[in-house]
């Protein structure tokens, strides 16, 4: 089988946990996840199976929304709620809605972040949280990210959090975000909730639940759970090719640059609704385009 198996990612699940479990269920080794998501949140998480797993790097370079929530009054060693408290204040009073909304507006566009310790993020070959467990410093890269949209959807005066909707680049920690909106209200902060509801076209709405796997499983119909590979692939341009030139890409070459410059890079190679191939433009010759991808008749 090929396809994206739109998964609605369970609470307590590792990523990794998911695609162990989607193997056995599909019997195929051939499965990949498109983004890790923390054990700690739940939310939707695309599953590449078969020929699928070709454009994993592609369908993680998609936008990313989230429901977030951010406490005010604590920070933690690992921003979120589950780790140690390393600093504390008094929350006397709320800030107003207008200045909730103006902090979370000046996020908007480029923003630069750096990656917390407890992260996979690699400095020297090895992860940050490797380092934060074994208490050694190292210096942390910092990452332009970007953020689309911001939105506040509830203030709950409490428990002192802001709920908010976030659409963000791949690479956008979403603990730091809620650190960081902290910093800028005068508070500490962490991250005390957190779904993500849209990977590029794949929405919670769409996603399938593991009992629902399970139920397709017992009927016989895991097929009609997966989406066509093309699906995770609509943030790329598509360029239609006639039979002649399909021959070609199923040889795997290079091809002239076509009249219509592609507007993004890569891009899909499409023959009557049939994703053939993605190129890319030729590095060293700007008169040519070359495969990256080429896919198997489905």
């Amino acid at each position: 089988m090929d396809g994206i198996l739109p998964l609605w990612k369970p609470r307590g699940w590792t990523s990794h946990d998911c695609v162990m479990k989607i193997r056995k269920i599909f019997k195929t080794k051939k499965v990949g996840h498109t983004g890790t998501l923390d054990p700690e949140v739940e939310g939707v998480l695309p599953i590449c199976i078969g020929q699928a797993t070709k454009i994993v790097p592609y369908l993680m370079d998609t936008k990313k929304v989230y429901i977030a929530e951010v406490q005010l009054g604590k920070t933690t060693e690992t921003e979120d709620s589950y780790g140690e408290v390393v600093e504390t204040a008094e929350v006397n009073s709320m800030p107003s809605l207008e200045q909730i909304d103006k902090v979370l507006q000046s996020f908007l566009g480029d923003t630069i972040q750096i990656p917390p310790m407890y992260s996979a993020v690699k400095v020297n070959g090895k992860k940050l949280y490797e380092y934060a467990r074994a208490n050694e410093s190292v210096e942390r890269p910092k990452r332009t990210i970007h953020i689309y949209s911001i939105d506040r959807l509830m203030v709950n005066e409490e428990d002192h959090s802001i709920k908010f909707q976030v659409t963000c680049s791949k690479g956008t920690y979403i603990r730091t975000l809620c650190v960081d909106i902290g910093k800028k209200l005068g508070f500490p902060a962490h991250m005390s909730f957190l779904e993500r509801i849209k990977t590029g076209s794949f929405d919670k709405d769409g996603s399938y639940t593991f009992d629902d796997i399970h139920q397709a499983q017992e009927e016989d119909k895991l097929q009609k759970l997966l989406q066509p590979i093309v699906s995770g692939l609509n943030h790329l341009s598509q360029i239609e090719v006639d039979e002649y030139i399909k021959q070609k890409i199923s040889y795997g070459q290079k091809l002239p640059m076509p009249d219509k410059i592609p507007e993004s890079n890569p891009f899909l190679m499409m023959h009557q609704d049939e994703l053939l191939a993605i190129y890319q433009l030729h590095e060293k010759n700007e008169h040519e385009i070359k495969p990256v991808r080429i896919f198997k008749a489905l």
